[in-house]
């Protein structure tokens, strides 16, 4: 309930209305929690009021990078100090790892945020139909395997100096992975979530980020979603605009000790 009031506390007029997480989506979620908890425990941390939990923070290490997957105060408890007492346990577990994390607008975090020496880049995100008449050819591209994961891994660090690790295991398990074909001169990545959205998407070029993108487009049923867009990926907005999807504003990417990678479009979990 915390993600869904904010949600609807942010929502722009001209938007749908929120509508709560499916029973499915829940337990997506909750399954994800459990695979934080299993790799990175010292980074997942609740607030207690007597018995009650009002606030949580889930934080993982990978390598020499620290990301922040999710976190929240209960809608009645915010404004007391606990956020900030749970942000400063996870930047205590990042032990002065680079980090990066998607934020929301709410002034208050950002403030936070900042003061923690992040840098905060706008994100943009682009939503609508796609327009099936532009869709382009798009060659070079394969189904991604398990095989795949250590070159992936290598590229992460190159873009955001350090690789996804398990995390790349997880989204395997869960995601559409499709893999540029030329992994030796352009390699390139994205997942692909069930509605047709890329998850997650990285390549060394623009030309193969912009054919993983396409792919994902293609695949789209409906309303899509290309999220956590920085200035430094227009890339993408010259895709989303030619597919007839509409721009707008999304938060911020933060990012600390490091610029904002690109090509590339973060994960709203595994960043």
């Amino acid at each position: 309930m915390t993600f869904y009031e904010a949600d609807r506390r942010n929502r722009r007029v001209s938007e749908p209305e929120i509508a709560p997480r499916s029973a499915a989506q829940s337990e997506q979620w909750i399954e994800r929690m459990g695979h934080f908890l299993a790799e990175d425990p010292g980074g997942c941390w609740v607030a207690l009021d007597h018995e009650e939990v009002v606030g949580f923070a889930i934080s993982q290490n990978r390598g020499k990078l620290w990301y922040l997957a999710t976190y929240g105060v209960l809608t009645g408890r915010q404004g007391k100090g606990i956020g900030r007492r749970l942000m400063d346990a996870v930047l205590a577990h990042a032990d002065g790892r680079r980090g990066m994390f998607s934020s929301t607008v709410h002034p208050g975090a950002t403030r936070r945020y900042r003061l923690a020496g992040f840098t905060l880049h706008p994100q943009m995100r682009m939503i609508g139909t796609v327009d099936r008449s532009t869709l382009p050819a798009v060659g070079g591209l394969r189904d991604g395997e398990a095989s795949d994961l250590e070159w992936m891994d290598r590229l992460d660090k190159e873009l955001r100096g350090a690789g996804h690790g398990p995390d790349h295991a997880y989204m395997l398990r869960t995601l559409r992975l499709v893999v540029s074909r030329d992994v030796k001169d352009k390699p390139g990545y994205a997942y692909i979530d069930g509605r047709g959205r890329a998850v997650l998407l990285a390549a060394a070029d623009e030309e193969t980020a912009q054919r993983l993108l396409w792919e994902a487009l293609a695949s789209s049923e409906g309303d899509t979603l290309v999220n956590c867009i920085t200035t430094a990926n227009h890339w993408a907005v010259d895709v989303g605009l030619t597919a007839r999807l509409d721009l707008g504003q999304e938060g911020y990417l933060a990012v600390r000790g490091m610029t904002a990678p690109a090509p590339y479009l973060a994960s709203g979990h595994f960043l």
